[in-house]
């Protein structure tokens, strides 16, 4: 016999690594809660307090957007210029690190936050606790990704708590040549076409994974099914998604079977889905 740990929340049965959804009676499997650019619903994304948040919430990962500064260091912030977050016209690549740790990353989101500097790389992964992952988007070109190489085999990380992603497939490719051992996801976003059909077409999709070499898909939750999820997964790759904030849609997406839900809420994805601790 199954042990039920809670009898009901939220309407949802909690079964030994499963739940079961009762409004479509289906069992939902246990997937991880990303959590995008940190707890960002919670303090400014892509700063340490937003990833410390994530932790303190319950993510079993964070995501982080990463670029390359002029002097080569790699910082974390999503936007190539940081007009959205400092009022001042400026791109990261032509900004020392130097530079960019003078400016205030936290005030645009709320006074209590001015102050907050923009996280290096290093900074980031120091927040990780050891059973917990990152999933590191890179936003800059190739040239960011030896010197990121350099400084994750330089950490404690270990390679299971490392996932590289990108929209870009020449990172995608340098990622793999240059170190085959770390998991990779390629990022792209199905869409409906004006004839009704899925662009890109997802035959395109396995022949660009095929050709790079990569471990798996991350796309936006729009426009999926279970028939095509589970065809890229019966083709050798991981299935994750991006960015979900409600729980109806969240469960939508595990049925369907996805291996991750990426989102600004993680205390709320995860309390919706598996109930509060």
């Amino acid at each position: 016999m199954v042990k039920i740990l809670i009898p009901l929340m939220l309407g949802v049965h909690f079964f030994a690594g499963l739940i079961v959804n009762a409004q479509t009676n289906k069992v939902l499997k246990k997937i991880p809660i990303v959590a995008h650019r940190g707890a960002s619903k919670d303090a400014p994304e892509n700063t340490l307090p937003a990833f410390k948040q994530a932790w303190l919430q319950g993510a079993d990962a964070i995501e982080g957007d990463f670029h390359l500064t002029r002097d080569g260091e790699i910082v974390c912030v999503h936007d190539a210029n940081i007009r959205h977050y400092t009022q001042k016209n400026l791109d990261v690549k032509n900004l020392t690190l130097a530079e960019l740790k003078q400016l205030d990353f936290g005030h645009w989101y709320d006074k209590q936050f001015a102050g907050t500097r923009i996280p290096t790389f290093k900074e980031v992964i120091a927040t990780i606790p050891k059973q917990k992952r990152i999933f590191i988007e890179i936003k800059s070109d190739a040239r960011l990704v030896p010197g990121l190489i350099d400084q994750i085999r330089a950490s404690s990380l270990e390679l299971r708590q490392i996932v590289i992603i990108s929209f870009q497939q020449d990172v995608i490719k340098a990622v793999e040549k240059q170190f085959p051992e770390l998991k990779t996801f390629w990022l792209t976003r199905f869409k409906i076409s004006n004839e009704g059909t899925l662009q890109p077409p997802p035959s395109s999709v396995l022949r660009t994974l095929k050709k790079l070499g990569t471990d798996g898909l991350s796309t936006h939750h729009d426009n999926l099914s279970g028939e095509l999820v589970k065809s890229f997964q019966k083709a050798g790759y991981e299935y994750h998604v991006w960015t979900v904030d409600e729980i109806p849609r969240a469960k939508e997406l595990i049925e369907m079977g996805v291996q991750s839900i990426t989102t600004n809420a993680p205390k709320k994805m995860r309390d919706g889905i598996y109930g509060a601790p």
